[in-house]
């Protein structure tokens, strides 16, 4: 079993408007943008970061936004759902800040003990708030939301699968222990991790296979302290079978990637550099950044992709 995984990295979706999904991150959740760079496999992409002020990881949401891309169609084989942490009390505040903001199917509950508050992003994806005492993670708070009721980062994911036996011994070669069911969801924890330290799996034998698009989730990333961490993951991941892709530089961490048994792909991902590698930390998100392979077509990069802002 491995030890190295602290939890969650980031997680990465597709939108389908840079604008509206820029809008709706920063005004309404009140995260802050640490990164406006491009996709490195398409740089007439924009590729954005949200998180706290540094962009922590376990705090990092992003988004590929691919201009007037279709939905996806929700189902098996891939994560459901997103879920933030906000502190103990918060969710009465949000359910009125959500609404009055325009935001699409909200509605309470509680699972596992804890309330939440589920609601829908621009392109339809699937996001929970859970109230969790004591997360003692430092909130962005300069975008109009205060300490008391701010994202502190990621809670948990929760991924569909038409069988989660497989993913579920995976988790746990990871790291991951089962800590509770609810519902027919098994909950898996990383003992000692950085906040973001759950993984919620749900089985739907019955339903079909999703189709990516706008609003779903391309892969989630788990962290790793450093790139020897890095490389001691990837090779005990390849020693059981899994095929691994090599180390790849992604200038604020470095990368590897598998595909899971239940469809879902899983990066891991280092802590270090961090994305104050090419920008201040009080200046964080706001130029457009290129991987060095793109530097050459600034000119073209930046007369393609449309302003954030305005």
């Amino acid at each position: 079993m491995l030890n190295q995984i602290k939890g969650l990295h980031h997680v990465t979706s597709m939108a389908e408007d840079a604008r509206t999904n820029n809008k709706f991150f920063t005004d309404t959740l009140g995260l802050r943008r640490v990164k406006k760079t491009v996709n490195f496999d398409a740089p007439d992409v924009y590729h954005l970061y949200y998180g706290d002020e540094i962009g922590t990881p376990g705090t990092i949401m992003t988004y590929f936004p691919f201009p007037k891309m279709a939905r996806g169609r929700p189902g098996t084989g891939e994560v459901g759902n997103t879920v933030f942490s906000v502190p103990e009390g918060a969710i009465g505040y949000w359910t009125e800040r959500l609404g009055q903001h325009g935001v699409e199917a909200l509605k309470t509950d509680e699972s596992f003990g804890q309330k939440r508050l589920h609601f829908a992003g621009p392109d339809g994806d699937g996001f929970a708030l859970v109230e969790v005492k004591d997360d003692k993670r430092l909130p962005w708070t300069h975008n109009g939301v205060d300490a008391e009721h701010a994202i502190r980062g990621f809670h948990s994911v929760a991924m569909r699968l038409r069988d989660e036996g497989a993913t579920a011994e995976l988790l746990k070669y990871m790291g991951y222990e089962v800590v509770d069911t609810h519902e027919g969801i098994k909950r898996l924890a990383i003992p000692g991790g950085n906040g973001a330290d759950y993984v919620d799996l749900e089985t739907m034998p019955n339903i079909n296979r999703a189709l990516p698009g706008a609003g779903s989730v391309h892969h989630v990333a788990f962290a790793v302290e450093n790139r020897a961490k890095q490389l001691e993951v990837r090779k005990a991941l390849m020693d059981t079978g899994y095929q691994v892709t090599p180390v790849i530089d992604r200038d604020y961490f470095w990368a590897i990637y598998f595909r899971t048994p239940g469809g879902v792909l899983f990066e891991v991902a280092t802590n270090e550099p961090g994305f104050n590698r090419d920008e201040d930390t009080a200046h964080l998100g706001e130029a457009l950044k290129l991987p060095e392979q793109h530097a050459h077509l600034r000119g073209l990069i930046e007369q393609h992709l449309e302003p954030l802002e305005g």
